[in-house]
């Protein structure tokens, strides 16, 4: 009778202990304290293809965990560049607490890449990544609808044409801030050309429908 009623209080400890471990499902998500580290794991995979003699758009990224998955701050992680070109800033990065150390890489001219995070503990795994890339379009085109830009964001190499053509029944613009021409509002007529001379990622928007935007990212 005792353990009968004292056994949900029991599995009410059992429970709280198992989350305190990281225990909520193996994802180390819960409240815990961490361990000695014994693994290092990608945290998202390997980048998205991107394109050559460029920055990926996202850090590359590995998470320590302890035994228990809950993540290791302090661990500190060399990253180089094993194949295919290019480079990583910084050199050297240390897991946070969230147990995640980052660096920005960069894909050389050929492809595919490789880059390692090697842990300074030496009882971790090296972990490898794979960036690929290929060359950037040279020019791009939007049709302009009824309240959407399609594609919403194209991506061109610096010196290249995007082109707008109209096929909407409604008055639209291609407004970008100050320094880029922009489009009149209309519903029909030419096209509206522009040349992107620098790169970076140039916003823009219909004065008519200001919720209506897109974007053009221009890369080396």
């Amino acid at each position: 009778m005792w353990l009968a009623r004292w056994e949900p209080r029991l599995t009410l400890a059992v429970g709280v202990l198992a989350l305190a471990c990281g225990g909520d499902g193996g994802g180390g998500t819960g409240p815990c304290t961490p361990g000695t580290a014994t693994q290092l794991v990608k945290t998202s995979g390997d980048p998205a293809r991107w394109y050559l003699n460029n920055p990926l758009p996202t850090p590359l990224s590995v998470t320590a965990r302890d035994a228990s998955n809950c993540p290791v701050p302090g661990v500190v992680v060399n990253w180089a560049v094993a194949s295919g070109g290019g480079g990583v800033n910084p050199g050297q990065s240390t897991t946070g607490a969230t147990g995640v150390a980052t660096t920005t890489d960069s894909i050389g001219s050929t492809s595919p890449q490789t880059v390692t995070a090697t842990p300074a503990i030496v009882t971790l795994p090296t972990v490898t990544f794979t960036a690929t890339g290929g060359a950037p379009s040279t020019s791009g085109a939007v049709t302009v609808g009824d309240n959407v830009f399609t594609p919403a964001n194209v991506v061109v190499q610096v010196g290249s044409t995007v082109t707008w053509t109209w096929v909407g029944a409604n008055p639209h613009s291609v407004t970008f801030g100050a320094g880029t021409p922009t489009s009149a509002t209309q519903t029909s007529g030419p096209p509206f050309d522009q040349t992107f001379a620098t790169s970076g990622t140039f916003n823009y928007f219909c004065k008519v429908h200001q919720n209506m935007n897109g974007s053009v990212r221009v890369v080396h």
